[in-house]
């Protein structure tokens, strides 16, 4: 009879081991990276992102969040973050490469969570479903922006970054990215109205002003974007020739670090390489 309830409790044992985590449920610890769906979040097995020496151009924003992102790791106090300007220009790739080497620093004592922008409404929730977990947390909102008229949204989020009755955890930190310092797009129309046309403007830059640390992108300059060209050519042991280069550029209007990386695509499939 022993031997049976032993079997038995082996089985159970081993259908509980088998079963899926009830819904909803996460594991905080175990994964570098996350994405957050609004009710339940999925892991990441690795942050893919450039090494913080490959990204160039960006030196001043890069030596900031880097330190800021550790100082988080770490444990200590850091800042919510608002990276904002050019397209292109390695905002997003920033965040993702300090997050990786601040877990390098600090053996995973640091893990991103990416969240949509439809799910603003849900993130003091998800931000006090991490504030119970042992690890610190990079929440990242990638391209933030509202619509003309949504007054919810930046009133929501300003509301989390300082001034609401419920306390932020603190190791939960905000980052995001957007084309404007304001977030939301400023209209002629304001501009003109006598009545109300500075206090439209410090609304929407109100929204700016929470983050404690905010950093303008811009477009780069022709020596910038043939260094980025040579920093990852030189990585990825590839040939490229700078006329090359500069025409690769014009055919698309734009010098970026997204068009630099476009053009080592280029050259790494013409060589016949992976990267």
């Amino acid at each position: 009879m022993t031997d049976n309830r032993d079997d038995l409790s082996r089985i159970a044992d081993a259908l509980e081991r088998l079963a899926p985590p009830p819904k909803g449920s996460t594991d905080w610890l175990a994964f570098p990276a996350y994405v957050w769906e609004g009710g339940q979040a999925r892991g990441v097995d690795r942050i893919i992102a450039p090494r913080l020496e490959l990204l160039r151009g960006i030196d001043a924003q890069k030596a900031s969040v880097a330190e800021n992102v550790l100082r988080l790791a770490k444990g200590h106090a850091a800042h919510d973050m608002l990276l904002w300007g050019a397209r292109g220009m390695g905002k997003s790739a920033l965040l993702r490469a300090s997050v990786r080497a601040a877990q390098e620093s600090c053996q995973g004592g640091i893990a991103l969570v990416q969240a949509g922008t439809d799910t603003l409404e849900r993130l003091t929730g998800l931000f006090a479903e991490l504030g119970k977990v042992q690890r610190n947390f990079l929440v990242f909102v990638d391209d933030l922006g509202f619509a003309e008229g949504d007054s919810v949204g930046p009133r929501h989020l300003r509301s989390w970054l300082e001034g609401g009755v419920e306390a932020r955890p603190a190791n939960v930190r905000l980052a995001v990215t957007s084309n404007r310092r304001a977030i939301v797009a400023r209209q002629a129309s304001e501009q003109d109205d006598p009545l109300n046309a500075r206090d439209v403007v410090d609304d929407k830059l109100a929204l700016a002003d929470r983050f404690g640390l905010a950093l303008g992108f811009h477009n780069c300059s022709q020596d910038d974007y043939l260094a980025i060209i040579r920093g990852y050519a030189e990585e990825y042991g590839l040939a490229w020739e700078e006329p090359d280069a500069l025409e690769w550029a014009k055919r698309r209007g734009a010098r970026s670090g997204r068009t630099a990386w476009q053009y080592i695509t280029e050259l790494a499939g013409r060589a016949g390489k992976t990267l």
